[in-house]
């Protein structure tokens, strides 16, 4: 599998996974929503909170590209 992107310089990017990564890939974003979504719950500081609901939304979308 070859996931698409940018570079923080703007310019194009591609990584080559095997099946076993993307399992793995996966397995480690799943955690990290769970745990993001824990973090937000307990977190009183908005601008915090903003924060880690980008993040995990950036997350969800390379999830969501891994399921293809």
């Amino acid at each position: 599998m070859a996931i698409l992107g940018t570079l923080s310089e703007g310019g194009p990017m591609e990584i080559s996974l095997s099946d076993d990564e993307v399992i793995e890939l996966r397995a480690l974003l799943d955690q990290a929503l769970r745990d993001l979504s824990s973090e937000i719950a307990d977190t009183d500081n908005a601008e915090f909170r903003r924060s880690l609901r980008a993040r995990r939304e950036r997350l969800e979308a390379i999830y969501q590209d891994l399921l293809v």
